[in-house]
């Protein structure tokens, strides 16, 4: 069958997976590229890609003819976003949270088994943060992912983690449910997940929780730097303004924390 003919529901699949694949390489990918990580005949990704290119959802490089998400997937972003009232909330926040410890700010929501950033403010300067709102990224190996999960059902979390499996991303990945479960008691504990080079090697991230006015999780707020920004030095420094930051946003939702009854003596 040619790629002209193939079924329609076949056609949109392939779109939408070669999509995905594009917006994950911030450096774009080949008609090659993507025929082969998809699996996909590459007459069939040609058509497919030249109808996207035509419709700009992608943009081809003509020097090294490699495919870029285009302008025009923010039309429907901006749509997917208009209703999650916690970005606007958290904004603010996340713009004094920045200035506040010189780092990358992150807020991420919990989307089927990954979490994705939907708001990103960054600071001025050399280092940069590979990141980008739309962002999809693994439970198991960020301080987003493990700040979101730690407050869901384990039967829930263990289902997710079978659908994706617990992708080694660096030498210090968790890869296995028990040790990540053990993790997940610290981080119910602490108020506060790390991620320490799991999901990128030189990268240390933090992320704390952020409750809707039922208690129930809404989103993480997460701080980005390098392992010289981000340091035994500066950690309890980072982990208190993140903590007061996630902590004004819940309360901004509605959210009001148990209260502990005194103990006597």
């Amino acid at each position: 069958m040619s790629a002209k003919h193939e079924s329609p529901s076949v056609a949109v699949e392939r779109a939408l997976a070669m999509l995905e694949a594009v917006a994950q390489e911030p450096e774009g990918l080949s008609n090659a590229e993507i025929s082969r990580k998809l699996q996909i005949p590459k007459s069939s990704a040609s058509y497919i890609l030249r109808t996207l290119e035509k419709q700009a959802y992608l943009n081809r490089d003509p020097g090294t003819g490699r495919y870029r998400v285009g302008l025009k997937i923010l039309s429907l972003s901006r749509g997917a976003l208009t209703g999650i009232d916690v970005r606007e909330v958290a904004l603010p926040i996340m713009r004094h949270l920045m200035q506040k410890t010189s780092l990358t700010c992150h807020l991420a929501i919990l989307d089927g088994p990954e979490a994705v950033y939907i708001e990103k403010v960054e600071p001025e300067g050399f280092i940069r943060m590979d990141t980008w709102v739309g962002r999809r990224m693994r439970v198991h190996a960020t301080s987003v992912g493990k700040a979101l999960v730690a407050h869901i059902p384990q039967a829930r979390l263990e289902k997710m983690l079978s659908e994706r499996g617990m992708e080694k991303r660096t030498p210090k990945t968790i890869t296995s449910v028990p040790r990540l479960l053990k993790e997940l008691d610290k981080v119910r504990t602490q108020g506060y997940a790390v991620d320490d080079e799991e999901n990128n090697m030189g990268a240390r991230c933090v992320g704390a929780p952020v409750f809707d006015q039922n208690g129930a999780i809404e989103a993480a707020l997460g701080l980005s730097g390098t392992i010289s920004q981000v340091n035994g030095h500066t950690m309890p420094r980072i982990l208190e303004a993140l903590k007061d930051a996630a902590r004004h946003i819940s309360m901004q939702l509605g959210y009001r924390p148990p209260h502990r009854r005194a103990t006597t003596a």
